[in-house]
């Protein structure tokens, strides 16, 4: 029972620490893993429901962020008044997990609907993401949308596979560690 009660604070952290991890490399490379921060905030909204962990993961992308920047020689190309969108950005991800925690059975049906909704976050919060930049972050004020969206289509296969890549990981993880549920579920 013990164990049960710590559960939601081991996933924040695993979740914290893979951020951490990831979070300096945006596509990753031969060398680096690409950024996992998309899917840690959807794993995050459907294991943990309190906002709290939200909160607690958008300040720690601020701080690698700056971490990054001022101490890591990162380009700052991407510190806009845009940067702020990145709240709703994760606010998507974390929203989708938890609509599908509400929603979730032990089914490749299910599975399926995992797989469709994560597409769905993960455009949703591209579309968030480098809209802003567009928007708000002053770097292209003579470019008329049809060139940027043309320009930017480019980055989002990767974007996309990113996510996906550390979902796959984490929904063929969470089956394995919970192939026995439903039919403890059934037995009691």
């Amino acid at each position: 029972m013990k164990l049960l009660s710590q559960r939601p604070v081991l996933i924040g952290l695993i979740l914290a620490i893979l951020m951490a991890a990831t979070r300096m490399h945006h596509f990753g490379s031969a060398l680096h893993l690409p950024d996992a921060s998309l899917a840690v905030f959807l794993l995050a909204g459907f294991f943990i429901a309190g906002p709290l962990l939200l909160v607690g993961l958008l300040l720690e992308a601020a701080a690698l962020d700056y971490v990054a920047i001022a101490h890591l020689g990162v380009s700052d190309y991407c510190v806009t008044p845009a940067y702020w969108f990145l709240i709703p950005t994760y606010a998507v991800l974390w929203l989708a997990g938890r609509y599908y925690a509400r929603i979730h059975q032990y089914s490749l049906r299910s599975l399926g609907i995992f797989a469709g909704l994560a597409v769905a976050a993960l455009s949703a919060a591209f579309l968030v993401s480098n809209g802003a930049f567009y928007l708000f972050s002053e770097r292209y004020p003579a470019m008329g949308m049809a060139e940027y969206a043309a320009r930017v289509a480019q980055y989002y296969s990767q974007y996309l596979a990113g996510g996906l890549l550390y979902l796959v990981c984490a929904a063929a993880l969470y089956a394995v560690l919970t192939a026995r549920a439903p039919a403890a579920a059934k037995a009691e």
